[in-house]
């Protein structure tokens, strides 16, 4: 395939995309292994290449600094070969990160009702914008601004119920619609 030639939907980067706390790592993980594709996770390659852990990032160089460095990241990965990649929930605020995942991937909003999101998150101390504050409340001001973004998505699929092996399952069901109608 030349540079500049769109690439076929069916062969295309997976890239999850949904709030913290909704499950893209756990289940991209195992989504990967079904679909035989190698796995990314956005956060731990962002400490790769910083060198560092995000809560860090943030402490020391700030949030603009940390999205800075999620948007070459995930440039990079996605001029990658194909993968299921796990991104940050935020990654999708960065306009030239939505326009690289509109031409090379295919992405999933993984959708979970916000109490059920908030009682996941409580359960590590790893996020740095939930220092300090209410998860339920923070959560709600995240998704105001951020849900009009995932809303774009290619495919949308609720992940509140049932365990991860059935979330993959959902996932792979509407990938599969998504490919048979991209097709026709």
């Amino acid at each position: 395939m030349s540079v500049g030639e769109p690439i076929p939907v069916h062969r295309r980067t997976i890239a999850l995309v949904g709030l913290m706390g909704v499950g893209k790592s756990t289940v991209g993980r195992r989504l990967a292994r079904r679909l035989d594709l190698p796995f990314a996770d956005g956060d731990i390659e962002i400490e790769a290449a910083a060198g560092m852990t995000v809560s860090d990032i943030f402490a020391k160089l700030g949030e603009a600094e940390f999205r800075a460095g999620e948007a070459r990241v995930l440039k990079r990965l996605l001029h990658a070969p194909r993968m299921v990649l796990a991104t940050g929930g935020g990654a999708i605020l960065n306009p030239e990160t939505r326009a690289e995942l509109k031409a090379r991937a295919v992405t999933v909003w993984m959708r979970a009702d916000l109490d059920t999101v908030a009682a996941r998150v409580q359960r590590r101390d790893t996020r740095p914008l939930l220092r300090g504050r209410d998860p339920l409340e923070a959560l709600k001001a995240m998704a105001e601004v951020r849900y009009p973004f995932y809303a774009a998505a290619d495919v949308t699929v609720d992940v509140a119920s049932g365990a991860h092996g059935e979330a993959v399952d959902r996932i792979v069901a509407a990938l599969d619609a998504y490919w048979t109608e991209a097709a026709a």
